[in-house]
């Protein structure tokens, strides 16, 4: 027979009682004001490039297959919409579906500290329960205290949500646990999701523990022998794990005040050999003013200015009469993370995730064909089955600069440094070409909004005719505009039939 107590919730548990840093997520969340229009401007380009990378995902079958609902056919009234589909969600699947697309062709920004990893993969679950919310509220609910969202509200969670993030991630190195930065977007949705929910500061402490309980995500699927495509969507099951872990908080599961610091139990001692999180600075909105696009190649971010080098260096071979297949050496002088993470010289490249993932690789086919597309990591690709290619992987070898190690992690510089010396087969050796900030870095920030908005611009257009991608274009250039427009209304205008 039913009693009193089984209606019963969990009261969120005192600020006092909570591990700090739990704390100070969710008083962030709550209370700090973002009033840095370089932060919001900075945001809105963000919002547009993950947006068309999303789209273009759409491209790649890999992708595609994993999409839509659970359940072929089901539509959720007021649910999410996925951007370039037809699909309707509920929240949590919607999360996943949008991280996924985002995360699918490493072309969104990226953060790289002590810890690496892309900030707006928090887009898929902060625009699916934007978006959701919206409807709900439209048609008559009252999620989220009944707003109905405006662009501004997502832009200002994704601001929170890289900070959160990136804070995270400059002093505390979880892939040297074996762990993968996506348990950073697990948290760092989880806690922007809970404020945008409506949830009160001890009911967003409650999920964010519960986020740092969830089963953390091991960088198996990145690494040789076992790289896969899991990698690929690890930030959607990120964005929906947020959501799902957000929605039981707000129908009344409790958290666990020391589930970072609790001894033997807590993350601290089982995940993180007993030390606590470091940090370098309070949460503000440091990590979006400083955040790195990715404008020129869809590579692991590591690898970009390798890659512009090689780019640099291919005019010079044409100028000499030469070509790739003129060299006999290259030799990278870079990063330890580099070094670390894609160094790959002589891997066979078996699959999509070992190409996109390998310096050597990507290097080569710069130098062999002058481009680096997403189609050139295919299976059975021209990069792929190039004879030319392969040879030439093998015989580009990576050296670390301790000064470009101390320079990636330097606050006023966060440089990502390649360096390459071309030998050629008659004795030539070229001056090295140094690139020490890719051209999504800060210090060339207004260089590459033109070719930002050239991405978005050719995201767009193998999905929408020619007026909408003008629309989308002119809306996403009109900063006061777009902040100002209802979320779910600018979602429709992605959406395909």
């Amino acid at each position: 027979m039913p009693t009193k107590s089984d209606n019963a919730t969990a009261v969120p548990a005192p600020a006092k009682e909570y591990d700090h840093e739990i704390v100070d997520m969710a008083k962030y969340v709550h209370h700090y004001n973002i009033d840095s229009d370089l932060a919001f401007d900075t945001a809105r380009w963000v919002f547009l490039d993950t947006l068309g990378c999303g789209l273009k995902a759409l491209e790649f079958p890999q992708c595609t297959k994993l999409l839509g609902p659970v359940v072929e056919g089901t539509t959720v009234p007021n649910g999410t919409k996925v951007p370039g589909t037809p699909y309707q969600l509920d929240p949590i699947n919607g999360a996943f579906n949008i991280g996924a697309m985002i995360r699918w062709l490493d072309f969104n920004d990226c953060w790289l500290a002590a810890e690496w990893g892309h900030p707006s993969d928090n887009l898929g679950a902060i625009l699916a329960v934007a978006d959701w919310i919206s409807r709900t509220n439209r048609a008559g609910g009252n999620l989220g205290n009944g707003k109905v969202l405006k662009v501004r509200d997502v832009l200002e969670a994704m601001i929170k949500a890289h900070e959160i993030q990136g804070c995270l991630a400059l002093e505390n190195s979880f892939n040297k646990v074996g762990l993968d930065h996506v348990v950073l977007v697990k948290v760092a949705s989880t806690a922007v999701v809970a404020k945008m929910l409506g949830l009160s500061e001890g009911q967003t402490r409650d999920a964010i523990s519960q986020a740092w309980v969830d089963g953390q995500a091991m960088r198996t699927y990145r690494h040789s022998p076992n790289t896969m495509s899991r990698k690929s969507w690890a930030a959607g099951d990120a964005c929906q794990t947020a959501v799902n872990l957000c929605l039981k908080v707000m129908r009344g599961e409790g958290g666990m005040a020391t589930v970072l610091s609790a001894p033997t139990w807590g993350f601290y001692d089982v995940n993180f050999h007993g030390q606590p999180f470091r940090f370098q600075r309070d949460y503000g909105s440091y990590v979006m003013e400083n955040v790195l696009f990715k404008v020129s190649y869809p590579a692991e971010f590591h690898s970009q200015t390798a890659i512009e080098a090689a780019q640099r260096l291919n005019k010079k071979l044409k100028e000499m009469g030469k070509t790739a297949e003129d060299i006999e050496t290259v030799t990278n002088r870079t990063h330890e993370a580099c070094i670390r993470i894609i160094d790959k010289q002589l891997k066979p490249m078996d699959n999509f995730a070992d190409r996109d993932h390998c310096v050597q690789y990507m290097v080569a086919t710069m130098f062999v064909f002058d481009r680096l597309e997403a189609t050139d990591y295919t299976d059975g690709s021209e990069a792929a089955t190039s004879e030319l290619v392969e040879s030439l992987r093998k015989r580009i070898s990576c050296v670390e600069d301790p000064q470009f190690t101390k320079d990636y992690h330097d606050p006023s510089k966060r440089t990502i440094a390649n360096a390459l010396t071309v030998r050629l087969r008659d004795g030539t050796t070229l001056e090295e070409e140094v690139v020490e900030a890719p051209l999504g870095h800060k210090w060339r920030r207004e260089e590459a909004k033109p070719q930002i908005l050239e991405k978005y611009k050719r995201h767009l257009g193998p999905h929408f005719e020619g007026q909408r991608v003008e629309e989308l274009i002119k809306l996403g250039q009109d900063q006061k505009r777009l902040e100002q427009m209802d979320v779910d209304e600018y979602v429709d205008l992605y959406v395909k039939n």
